[in-house]
C-alpha cells in the first residue's frame, strides 16, 4: 500500500483546536499539505488559522460538532470542495467524565460515548467515499491505552476507547476483503501534557491527572504524521503504553492490582476543582488554544517510538535478543548435563 507524501497530500484534521489536534494540523501544514482544520470554536480555530498562515501555510477551518453526522460529513466535504480530494482523516477528538462509575449521570455516559465513539464512526462514515473515490489514503483514529487497558474513574471514556479498537480491527477487514487500498491506523497514547485534564468534567473534588509519566503531545503528532506515509496498523505513544499493554496480555489480575494501588491517588493533583467548573462535556473551553498542558514538569523522553518507526531494526533488534536468549538456554543445559 502506497501513501501520498505529506506534501501532496489533502489533510483533514477534526479536533484541531488545541492539544494533539492542533499541533497535529500546524505540523502538517509546515510539511506542505493542504489541510481542513475542525473545531466546535470559531475563534480557537481562528487562532490556529492565524498560526498556519502566518508560515504561509495552507488552511481552511469548519466548524462542527462531531456528534452530529451531517456536521461531519460536511467537513470532508468542504474539504473536496476546496482542494479538490481528500488523502488523510485524523480524528482527535474526545471527552471525559472523572468520576466514579456511581456518580456519573446517565446523560454523561452517553455523551461521552456519543463525542469519543460515535464522532469517530461518523468521521470514518464522511471520510470513506471520497478516500474510496480516490482510490488510497488513511484513516487515522486517536484512540488510547485506555483502549486497551481501562483505568478506574474514567469508565465512559475507556468504553469509548474500546468502542474504537472494536470497530476498527472491523473495519479495517472489511476494506481488507474489498481490497481496498486504505490504511486504518489507531494511535494509542500514553499519558500525554495536553489540556485534555483541565477539559474535564471531574467529581473527585480536583482537578485530574494522568498516572505519570506524562510524554509530550508532539510525540503524537510525530506518529500521526509518520502513519499518514506509512500504513500501520497500531502505534504506541510512549514506553508507558507499551508497558501496560505487556502487562495487560501477561496477566490482568496483575493489572487490576497495580490501578488499584496507583490509579486512584495518581489521578488527583493538588489543585481543588468543583463539579461545576468550565469543562468541555457540551460546550468547547474558549482558553484553552494551547498544545501543552500543565504537567510540563513530569514529561519524560520516549525510547521505543523511534523503535516503531524503523521495524527493520525493530524486529532486527528483537530477533538478536532472542537468538542471544536461545544461546543462553543452550548454555546452562549444557552446563547442566555435565
Amino acid at each position: 500500500m502506497q501513501l501520498k507524501p505529506i506534501n501532496q497530500q489533502v489533510v483533514v484534521v477534526v479536533g484541531a483546536s488545541s492539544g494533539i489536534g492542533r499541533e497535529t494540523a500546524i505540523e502538517f501544514a509546515k510539511r506542505g499539505a493542504k489541510v481542513v482544520a475542525s473545531g466546535r470554536s470559531e475563534a480557537k480555530l481562528a487562532s490556529l488559522v492565524d498560526e498556519i498562515r502566518s508560515f504561509a501555510g495552507k488552511v481552511t477551518p469548519v466548524i462542527a460538532e462531531v456528534a452530529v453526522f451531517e456536521q461531519v460529513k460536511a467537513i470532508a466535504d468542504k474539504a473536496v470542495e476546496t482542494y479538490g480530494r481528500l488523502d488523510t482523516w485524523v480524528h482527535a477528538p474526545a471527552t471525559v467524565v472523572f468520576a466514579p462509575f456511581d456518580q456519573t449521570a446517565p446523560e454523561e455516559f452517553k455523551r461521552v460515548i456519543e463525542v469519543s465513539l460515535l464522532g469517530q464512526v461518523y468521521g470514518a462514515m464522511a471520510a470513506l467515499p471520497h478516500l474510496k473515490r480516490e482510490g488510497r489514503g488513511a484513516l487515522i483514529h486517536l484512540s488510547s491505552i485506555a483502549g486497551i487497558r481501562s483505568l478506574p474513574l474514567q469508565s465512559s471514556y475507556c468504553s469509548a476507547k474500546h468502542g474504537i479498537e472494536g470497530f476498527l480491527d472491523s473495519l479495517r477487514v472489511e476494506l481488507q476483503h474489498e481490497g481496498i487500498p486504505i490504511s486504518v491506523t489507531s494511535i494509542r497514547p500514553s499519558v500525554i501534557n495536553t489540556p485534555f485534564w483541565n477539559n474535564a468534567l471531574t467529581r473527585i473534588g480536583v482537578k485530574p491527572g494522568g498516572i505519570p509519566p506524562y510524554y509530550d503531545p508532539r510525540l503524537v503528532a510525530d506518529a500521526i504524521l509518520y502513519t499518514a506515509t506509512h500504513p500501520t496498523r497500531d502505534f504506541f505513544v510512549g514506553d508507558s503504553a507499551r508497558v501496560l499493554d505487556m502487562l495487560q496480555r501477561v496477566s490482568p489480575p496483575l493489572a487490576d492490582s497495580l490501578l488499584q494501588l496507583i490509579g486512584f491517588p495518581l489521578q488527583r493533583s493538588d489543585e481543588p476543582k468543583s463539579e461545576d467548573a468550565p469543562n468541555n462535556l457540551y460546550e468547547p473551553v474558549p482558553q484553552h488554544t494551547r498544545v501543552d498542558g500543565d504537567y510540563s514538569h513530569l514529561v519524560i523522553p520516549t525510547f521505543l517510538d523511534w523503535l516503531d518507526k524503523n521495524p527493520i531494526l525493530k524486529w532486527g533488534s528483537i530477533g538478536s535478543v532472542a537468538a542471544l536468549a536461545l544461546v543462553l538456554i543452550q548454555t546452562l543445559q549444557s552446563g547442566e548435563s555435565h
